[in-house]
C-alpha cells in the first residue's frame, strides 16, 4: 500500500463492483454498507496503534464498499421499465451512429411517446438518408424490448444495452419527418460538426476502404466500414490501429508539441506542453471521449502534470486515477470488453515492457530505439490481454505477433498522415494529388492485414475459456516477470508450477463438460436448428434455407467454445421433414 496506494485502492473499488453486479444487494443492504463506511471514515481520524496497524485493511474495505454504493445507484437510477405499445408514432432525436448492417442504419438516441420518453436503438433502412443531430424526427415505428438469449452461449445483448441505460429497440420502416431543432447545445454542435467532416471525407475522390480506414483511425467512425475490412483487423491481430487509442493520443501530441517548440521561445517551453494538452482534450471531445480515449489523457496529463511540477511519473499513479475518474460518474463502464482491454494492456506494458528490453542491445539511434520498443511492447500487452481475449472472442492467431511487428513501426507515419489528411479535408482544402498518395498507401496496407487475416493455418478457433482458467493464466503471466528478469531454479518453478495449476484446472474443466449430453433447438432466423451433443463431439442439423454462415458464426462457433467441443459437424436436414425424433423426444420443426 506505501508503495502504489492508488493501484490497491482502485482493485478494491472494482472488487466492489464486481461484487454487487454478482449479488444485487437491495436497499437494506446498502444501509449497512454505508453505515460501515462512514464508521471506518471516522475512524481514520484517530491514531491509536490498532488501528494504525490495520489502517490498509480499513482503506481496502472502505473503498470496496464505496464500489458496492456507486453500483447500486447506478442500476437503481437505470429506467426501462415504461410501458409502451407496439406500434406507434414517436418523436426522437439521436446522440449516437452505430455500425450499420446488412439491412439497418443504427443509431442510439431518445424517444417521446406521448408523456414518456426512453432511450432507445433506431434501426432505420440502409438506403434512408443520415440522421443528424440538428433535427427532431418523426416516424410510425415499431417497439420492442430487446430479448434475453436462449441459451448462456449466447451474446446477451439486452444486458449489454442495459448497461447503456437502454431499454427499448425501435424499428422504422416508414417515412421519417424531421423538424429543424431549437434546442440544440453545445455537445450536439460539436457531433454536428464531425458528423460534417465525416461527410467531406465521403466527398473525396479516394476509394471506399480509405475513405472508411480514415474515419476510423482519426474520428474513431467505424460505423459504414466493411465487414470484410473489420474481420481482417481482427484475424491479423490488428484493430488497436484502428480504435482510437494511447498510441494515437500519443503521437498526436507529439505532433503538436513539436510544432509548438518551433514557435515558442525556450523559455516559455512548459507553455508547450500545457498548449499540447489542452489540444488532446479538445480532440478526445470532438471524438466522443471513449474509453482508451478519455484513459490516454488523463494518464498523459497526469504524467506531464508531474513533470511541470518537478516530481518523478508514476504510470500506475495515473492509471489508477484515470479509472477512478471514469467509474465513479458511471460503474457500468467497467463491463465494457474496450476499458477492459486497455487497462489490462497498460499494465501489462508496464509490467514487462522494461525485463524484455534488457534482452536487446543498446538502442544508439532512433530506429533501433523505435523497433525495440514496438516489439517489446506489442509482446506484452499481447501476452497481458491475452486471457481476457480468449475469455471474449474464443479465438487467436500466432500471425498477429508478426503482423504488428511489420506494421506497427509504421502506424507513426500512418496516423500523422491521416491526421493531417483530416485537418486539410476539415478546413475544405482537399489535394487531388494527396488524395491519390494517401490512397495508394492505405491500399497497399489494406492488402498487407488481408494476406496475414488470410494464414487460416495458424488461426486456432472456438478456445474455451472460462473466468477460473482467467485467473489461472494470468498468475502465470504475472510469475513470467521475474522468470525474465532472473532465470533461476526458484522463478522457474514457480512458472512451472502455474502453468500446472493452469493445465489442471483446463483439464478438469473439460472432464466436466465432456461428461454431458445434450439436445438443443435453436431459433435462429426464423429457422429451427437442432443440436445433438454426445462428449466433446456435436452434429447440427440445419434447414436448407438457412445462410450456413451466420449459422456458424451465431450458433455454432459460440456453442463449441462453451461447450468445449473438440468436433462438430453440420448436416442439412431434408426439405420435406416435419419431426425429428431422437431418443424419446419429438422435435417439431415447423
Amino acid at each position: 500500500m506505501n508503495r502504489e496506494p492508488l493501484l490497491i485502492l482502485i482493485l478494491c473499488f472494482i472488487l466492489g463492483i464486481f461484487f454487487q453486479d454478482k449479488f444485487l444487494l437491495g436497499k437494506v443492504w446498502m444501509y449497512g454498507i454505508a453505515a460501515i463506511n462512514f464508521g471506518i471514515l471516522l475512524s481514520l481520524f484517530f491514531n491509536t496503534y490498532v488501528l494504525y496497524k490495520i489502517r490498509v485493511a480499513l482503506l481496502g474495505v472502505l473503498f470496496f464498499g464505496i464500489g458496492i454504493l456507486l453500483h447500486f445507484c447506478t442500476v437503481f437510477s437505470q429506467n426501462t421499465d415504461i410501458t409502451v405499445n407496439n406500434k406507434e408514432v414517436i418523436v426522437f432525436k439521436i446522440s449516437q451512429k452505430l455500425n450499420s448492417t446488412e439491412k439497418y442504419k443504427k443509431y442510439e438516441g431518445i424517444a417521446q411517446s406521448g408523456e414518456m420518453s426512453f432511450n432507445a436503438v433506431f434501426y432505420i433502412p440502409r438506403n434512408h438518408d443520415e440522421l443528424d443531430f440538428k433535427h427532431y424526427y418523426k416516424a410510425e415505428s415499431y417497439i420492442t424490448q430487446p430479448k434475453q438469449p436462449q441459451y448462456n452461449f449466447q451474446f446477451n445483448y439486452a444486458q449489454y444495452l442495459k448497461r447503456k441505460n437502454i431499454g427499448y429497440q425501435v424499428y422504422i420502416s416508414n417515412a421519417v419527418f424531421s423538424a429543424e431543432r431549437d434546442d440544440i447545445n453545445f455537445t450536439d454542435k460539436i457531433r454536428q460538426y464531425r458528423l460534417n467532416v465525416l461527410k467531406k471525407i465521403d466527398k473525396t475522390g479516394m476509394s471506399g476502404s480509405s475513405r472508411e480506414f480514415l474515419k476510423g483511425i482519426i474520428l474513431a467512425d467505424r460505423t459504414e466500414m466493411d465487414a470484410g475490412t473489420v474481420q481482417d483487423f481482427n484475424r491479423s491481430g490488428l484493430v488497436h490501429l484502428l480504435a482510437i487509442s494511447g498510441t494515437h493520443i500519443v503521437i498526436i501530441f507529439g505532433l503538436f508539441y513539436f510544432l509548438m517548440v518551433r514557435f515558442i521561445p525556450l523559455q516559455f517551453r512548459k507553455y508547450a506542453i500545457i498548449s499540447s494538452l489542452v489540444f488532446i482534450w479538445l480532440f478526445a471531445g470532438f471524438i466522443g471521449f471513449g474509453n482508451s480515449v478519455l484513459r490516454s489523457c488523463i494518464m498523459l496529463s497526469v504524467y506531464f502534470i508531474f513533470v511541470l511540477l518537478q516530481r518523478k511519473p508514476d504510470l500506475l499513479h495515473s492509471l489508477a486515477l484515470s479509472a477512478f475518474i471514469i467509474l465513479i460518474p458511471d460503474t457500468q463502464q467497467l463491463f465494457d470488453v474496450g476499458f477492459q482491454l486497455s487497462f489490462v494492456a497498460v499494465l501489462g506494458i508496464f509490467w514487462l515492457n522494461q525485463p524484455l528490453l534488457k534482452y536487446f542491445p543498446p538502442a544508439d539511434n532512433y530506429l533501433k530505439k523505435l523497433i525495440f520498443n514496438t516489439i517489446t511492447i506489442s509482446v506484452s500487452a499481447q501476452l497481458a490481454t491475452l486471457p481476457l481475449v480468449l475469455y471474449y472472442f474464443h479465438q487467436f492467431s500466432f500471425v498477429s505477433v508478426i503482423a504488428n511487428f511489420a506494421i506497427v513501426p509504421f502506424s507513426e507515419v500512418i496516423i500523422v498522415f491521416s491526421f493531417l489528411m483530416t485537418l486539410l479535408i476539415a478546413f475544405g482544402m482537399d489535394f487531388s494529388f494527396i488524395d491519390i498518395v494517401y490512397d495508394y498507401m492505405i491500399q497497399f496496407l489494406l492488402k498487407i492485414i488481408h494476406w496475414f487475416a488470410g494464414l487460416d493455418a495458424v488461426l486456432i478457433k472456438n478456445i474455451p475459456m472460462n473466468l477460473i482458467e482467467v485467473l489461472s493464466v494470468s498468475v502465470v503471466v504475472y510469475l513470467l516477470r521475474a522468470v525474465i528478469l532472473k532465470l533461476n531454479l526458484r522463478n522457474s518453478m514457480n512458472l512451472i508450477i502455474s502453468v500446472l495449476a493452469f493445465l489442471m484446472i483446463r483439464t478438469g474443466c473439460n472432464i466436466v463438460e465432456n461428461q454431458k449430453e445434450e439436445v438443443i433447438i435453436h431459433s435462429f432466423s426464423k429457422c429451427t436448428v437442432i443440436s445433438i451433443k454426445t462428449g466433446n463431439k456435436v452434429r447440427f442439423w440445419i434447414p436448407h434455407k438457412a445462410d450456413r454462415k451466420k449459422v456458424l458464426q451465431f450458433i455454432v462457433d459460440p456453442y463449441c467454445s462453451s461447450r468445449r467441443i473438440h468436433h462438430f459437424e453440420i448436416r442439412a436436414i431434408p426439405f420435406s421433414t416435419k419431426k425429428i425424433v431422437f431418443g424419446d423426444q419429438v422435435y417439431d420443426m415447423e
